[in-house]
């Protein structure tokens, strides 16, 4: 299963949807509209209906590969009475502490109108949805980016970063691997060296020594 960012769409997941297609897997890639409603709200009245569909009754464990809030997503799902077994999961560059830039620009009514009730909600505070989040009870990875495509995004953001996200953000305890690749965050679901990592940890469950 795969999810994809805020404020965008299932089509940006397509080349590594593509690719896991061409390594033999099953590929559901979930659209899901994520500026119109709260990260629980998208879990409940999209995701998961999306999931059920998808799955057609199997008690499969499901693999999810995630970009950005798509991560925010599943730890979400995975909360859930009804998710589903949750196996292996990749999160690409996902703000597990929040965005500093939320905390700086989420008063401001066109992020608001741009992002809406989910992307407001991943600040950096305590109150914010990621820090509300236990530890994943599932098997995963974080691959993040460090490379910006915005210089004024990265002054507001501490330490290495991809343009949206820091890369300490995107660390969380219970890895099962981590890596961080040149690629920023519009763009690392793109990024081969990412798209590489991710088949990798979902075949064997870790990543190779660097």
């Amino acid at each position: 299963m795969l999810l994809h960012g805020l404020a965008r769409t299932a089509r940006s997941m397509r080349p590594i949807a593509a690719t896991l297609e061409d390594a033999g897997r099953r590929v559901c890639n979930l659209d899901y509209p994520s500026t119109k409603a709260t990260v629980q709200a998208l879990v409940e009245d999209h995701v998961l209906p999306a999931i059920r569909d998808c799955a057609n009754d199997s008690d499969a464990a499901i693999d999810f590969v995630t970009h950005s809030m798509g991560g925010i997503l599943v730890r979400v799902l995975a909360e859930h009475d009804d998710a589903p077994d949750i196996g292996r999961v990749v999160m690409l560059s996902p703000p597990n502490h929040g965005s500093e830039l939320v905390d700086r620009l989420g008063d401001w009514w066109l992020f608001r109108w741009w992002n809406g009730p989910a992307g407001v909600s991943l600040g950096t505070d305590e109150s914010a949805l990621p820090a509300r989040l236990g530890e994943p009870g599932f098997e995963f990875a974080v691959i993040t980016g460090d490379r910006s495509l915005n210089p004024l995004f990265s002054r507001w953001i501490p330490g290495a970063d991809d343009g949206k996200v820091s890369v300490d953000s995107a660390r969380l305890d219970g890895m099962a691997g981590f890596r961080t690749v040149p690629a920023s965050h519009t763009f690392i679901m793109r990024d081969d060296a990412a798209i590489g990592l991710t088949l990798q940890f979902l075949a064997d469950g870790r990543f190779d020594e660097p």
